[in-house]
């Protein structure tokens, strides 16, 4: 990646709908040579995707919470599909630590996040959640740097 290709990954991580135009007057590059770079991003596995952000709160789901479960090795090959299926899972990591897993979660209530609760330690054993007052920081982007060494 050079500086340019650094500085579209920058806007786009700002603004998935920006476009070509205006990346491509922002770069100081034609639009076809913007066009052509960001087909070689997703090509090369940098760009992955592009997302709406969403006011979860407009659209129903009032709880967010953060859940740990301790697994055993032998219950992933069981869990991971199990999990991957549940739409309110909106994001799941294998960790360090006493739990081996930590999912984010949205539900529209309390008592549906019980339930989900419930479900995953009568199937998985062990959890502990953090329910979500505030969030300080939303999920964003990592700003790269022009001066970057290119890789």
């Amino acid at each position: 990646m050079d500086k340019i290709d650094r500085k579209i990954v920058n806007l786009l991580q700002t603004n998935a709908r920006a476009s070509l135009k205006e990346l491509s007057k922002a770069c100081f590059i034609s639009s076809p040579a913007i066009a052509a770079r960001i087909t070689k991003l997703e090509k090369a596995g940098i760009i992955t995707g592009y997302h709406s952000s969403i006011n979860m709160e407009k659209i129903g789901f009032h709880v967010k919470a953060f859940i740990q479960v301790q697994l055993e090795p032998r219950q992933k090959q069981e869990f991971y599909p199990y999990i991957q299926s549940i739409p309110n899972v909106i994001e799941c990591n294998c960790v360090t630590g006493d739990y081996s897993e930590i999912m984010e979660v949205i539900f529209p209530s309390t008592t549906n996040l019980d339930d989900f609760i419930n479900t995953i330690q009568q199937r998985f054993g062990k959890t502990s959640t953090q329910i979500v007052f505030s969030t300080s920081v939303d999920h964003r982007g990592v700003k790269l740097s022009a001066s970057q060494d290119e890789k």
